[in-house]
């Protein structure tokens, strides 16, 4: 089992900056998969960006270039740090992890564990 604890969401400005850390527990994950995804109202679940185990990432278009995604496995933790933030990046951000094997994927069904979440508003 793995235990995943979102924190770092807030409030901020168009353009502002907010970092988002992920803290797992109940079992190594350093060796896994890590997503990130978001949901906003009426929407569903979208993968926003993953890292490898070897810290290979992948990006959504849409945050790509303004998002970076990280590890640290001596911590067990990921993190999201997330730039130029704009209203449509608005949303609950999800921490996932994929146990089943070490191949990154985009989609929230190839996740095995998830955090409860962390809102990210961003509006003036």
């Amino acid at each position: 089992q793995v235990q995943l604890v979102e924190s770092g969401g807030g409030l901020v400005q168009p353009g502002g900056s907010l970092r988002l850390s992920c803290a797992a527990s109940g079992r190594a994950v350093s060796l896994y998969p890590m997503g990130w995804f978001r949901q906003a109202p009426g929407k569903e679940r979208e993968f926003v960006a993953a890292i490898s185990w070897g810290r290979s990432t992948y990006y959504a278009d849409s945050v790509k270039g303004r998002f970076t995604i990280s590890r640290d496995n001596t911590k067990n933790t990921v993190a999201l740090q997330m730039n130029s933030l704009k209203p449509e990046d608005t949303a609950v951000y999800f921490c996932a992890c994929r146990t089943t094997d070490r191949i990154m994927k985009v989609t929230t069904r190839e996740y095995d564990y998830w955090g409860q979440g962390t809102q990210v508003t961003v509006s003036s």
